[in-house]
């Protein structure tokens, strides 16, 4: 009897995001047998900038998941905004779409589950362990309940029990940010995203389907403590930026209360970990300032599906799995998220994001290059 016959399935997806369902579409498609964990159940918010960079259409068409169906925005133009009020313009070469998190999840989920995957939902994973002997994972499920697999994929976003569980470096550095997100109604251009300065922090805006706009912003916990509530940091903090200002108080909110989230962290992390691929957030985090991070998810799995793919059909043993991703990983992405850094250093206290700004309105060659180092070509 083959490891494969013996494991439960082929390849076990640890997080129901944009790069574990899209790897579970695109493994299914190779013939693989695959069973994603997921916590939560579909539909639901995330906190994300809900913004997609065009770059992966190619493959979202060849996984049969275009997104049209969706209604996105398209999304052409970005503007960059100063806490004082200045601004950037620049054209997006590649143009993006917005779409909710919301709707193209539950999109994605669907079309795995008519493609052959396996869900657990509403189940989290409580401990991994690779067992040498069998070349194969143990997979323990809170409750009780375990699941043998060849391979498995840990997409389980920014941070994770997981990550406490495997040792990884940066879950015992605290990190500071905050992240908070609304959808909003108001009278604002469907082809612009727009990033907003404010002190210790940046927010983002841009059309969604069906006429709505994502808002987003990542602060620090000291600016929320300081404030005491939401409320009063939106007032006193955000609305320090005039554009801020006039979206606070002229949009009217679509959520009850905000997805929140804390602890997001930019620190450099491992694309492989005890054997365990890592892909999207939890293989590395670009800064939501640079606008890509779905893209990035998306490609990762991509990455990812192709390698786990020529493992399981005996062109790979496991260690040449392991150093090929990683070697595909770095190369594909590592600069992207040291340039994200590098541009986040840039936008901290008012006086030095009002010059940045300031100086790179008149060098849109410059502008247009940072977003390069930040994206990536159509795959």
């Amino acid at each position: 009897m083959t490891l494969a016959a013996r494991a439960d399935c082929d390849i076990l997806i640890i997080g129901g995001g944009l790069a574990g369902l899209t790897a579970a579409l695109d493994l299914a498609g190779r013939g693989r047998r695959v069973t994603l964990v997921e916590r939560r159940h579909y539909p639901f918010h995330r906190v994300c900038g809900e913004y997609v960079s065009n770059e992966v259409l190619p493959y979202l068409r060849r996984l049969g998941a275009d997104p049209e169906p969706l209604s996105p925005a398209r999304i052409r133009r970005f503007l960059l905004s100063a806490p004082g009020g200045r601004t950037l313009t620049a054209p997006l070469d590649l143009g993006g779409f917005g779409v909710s998190r919301y709707a193209l999840d539950e999109f994605l989920y669907q079309r795995a589950r008519a493609r052959g995957v396996q869900f657990r939902l509403g189940a989290t994973v409580a401990g991994v362990q690779f067992e040498a002997a069998a070349d194969q994972f143990r997979v323990r499920l809170a409750g009780g309940e375990e699941l043998t697999a060849r391979v498995v994929l840990g997409t389980h976003g920014k941070r994770a029990t997981l990550d406490r569980q495997l040792g990884r470096a940066f879950f015992r550095q605290r990190s500071p940010y905050v992240g908070v997100k609304y959808h909003l109604r108001l009278d604002f251009p469907p082809d612009l995203i727009a990033l907003h300065n404010f002190p210790d922090g940046y927010a983002g805006l841009s059309a969604v389907e069906h006429g709505r706009y994502c808002f987003c912003y990542l602060t620090t916990r000291e600016q929320l403590r300081g404030a005491g509530s939401i409320p009063a940091l939106e007032a006193d903090v955000l609305g320090q930026n005039p554009h801020l200002r006039r979206i606070l108080a002229e949009s009217e909110r679509l959520y009850a209360a905000p997805e929140v989230i804390n602890e997001i962290s930019f620190a450099p992390k491992t694309c492989v970990e005890q054997h365990v691929l890592m892909c999207g957030d939890a293989a590395g985090l670009i800064t939501p300032l640079c606008g890509n991070g779905m893209a990035m998810a998306m490609h990762g799995a991509a990455l990812a599906a192709g390698h786990i793919d020529a493992f399981l059909g005996g062109q790979l043993p496991r260690p040449a799995l392991e150093a090929a991703y990683t070697r595909a990983w770095q190369r594909e992405f590592a600069g992207r998220l040291r340039v994200g850094r590098w541009v986040q250093g840039l936008f901290g206290g008012p006086r030095l994001t009002n010059a940045v700004v300031g100086t790179l309105r008149h060098a849109p060659a410059v502008v247009q290059a940072l977003m390069r180092q930040t994206h990536g070509k159509a795959f």
